[in-house]
């Protein structure tokens, strides 16, 4: 029986693959950062998920602003790591499950989305540090990647609804998957940050809590607000909160926080780590 053990959302900043790169873990300034994945380290030690599915945004490793898919999900045997010029050399490849990315495309058309299907694909950093982050030092990486990329970059931007509803539709093709393995899913980016304009530098740390304290128990709580009005409160980058909501529609047992860490800055960002478990609903 296949299981979606839990979620991990976390930053995806580049600078933490630069300070990984650099052996700075604890550093004074990266410490409080890396520490709040040490409870994501046991939890993973203690699951051994075997597969990966990730909602991220591409950041113009695949497709830039002349082409960009609102949903797209890979379907490849394997995938490797391109740096897009934060000077990252990630040399593990991530192998995929193209089975199970099958089986996620034609359930989420079912429910009436339209992917972009990508037989070859590359990662960026959104997907590769969260990876550098769960598993430092391992020879290869334990989990096969479904990768699902949502467009956070060109407007119109898909609406926080339509990515939750992604997500739910995503839980359910897991669900009824066959293949038996256990699942862990992330949503990769955020929180509040903007690198560009008048606004450069901008952080939130108040939508920040608010979307910590509630997409866990209560992720309806985030959909108040439509796509704009999450890049006025979290900056034109802090709108990846989108890809936590996919990933939070796709925990669909009852989700129960074991962990949670908010570190303001790291670079212009303000990051966040939170482990969900998932577990099955029980009869009343």
């Amino acid at each position: 029986m296949t299981q979606v053990a839990g979620g991990i959302f976390t930053s995806h900043v580049p600078g933490i693959g630069n300070a990984i790169a650099r052996g700075l873990q604890q550093d004074p300034y990266w410490k409080p950062f890396f520490d709040g994945f040490n409870p994501v380290h046991e939890w993973l030690a203690r699951e051994k998920p075997d597969v990966a599915v990730v909602f991220y945004n591409d950041h113009g490793l695949n497709f830039f602003l002349d082409k960009m898919p609102t949903f797209a999900i890979g379907a490849a045997a394997e995938y490797r790591h391109e740096d897009e010029g934060w000077g990252l050399a990630f040399q593990r490849p991530f192998a995929g499950h193209p089975e199970l990315s099958w089986h996620i495309i034609e359930q989420v058309v079912a429910s009436e989305f339209d992917p972009v299907t990508c037989q070859s694909m590359l990662v960026d950093h959104a997907v590769a540090v969260p990876y550098e982050l769960c598993w430092p030092g391992t020879e290869e990486f334990p989990v096969k990647l479904v990768p699902i990329a949502i467009n956070t970059v060109q407007h119109p931007l898909p609406s926080p609804k339509r990515c939750f509803d992604l997500g739910r539709a995503v839980g359910r093709a897991l669900k009824s998957w066959k293949g038996g393995e256990k699942i862990v899913v992330f949503g990769t980016g955020g929180l509040s940050h903007q690198l560009e304009g008048k606004r450069a530098g901008f952080i939130n740390k108040e939508y920040d809590h608010f979307c910590l304290d509630n997409i866990g128990p209560n992720p309806e709580a985030l959909l108040r607000h439509d796509s704009l009005e999450i890049v006025e409160l979290a900056g034109s980058q802090g709108v990846e909160i989108l890809n936590w909501l996919a990933a939070r529609g796709a925990l669909t047992g009852d989700v129960v926080e074991l962990a949670s860490n908010y570190h303001v800055p790291i670079s212009n960002t303000a990051a966040a780590t939170v482990l969900f478990e998932n577990r099955e609903f029980l009869p009343a």
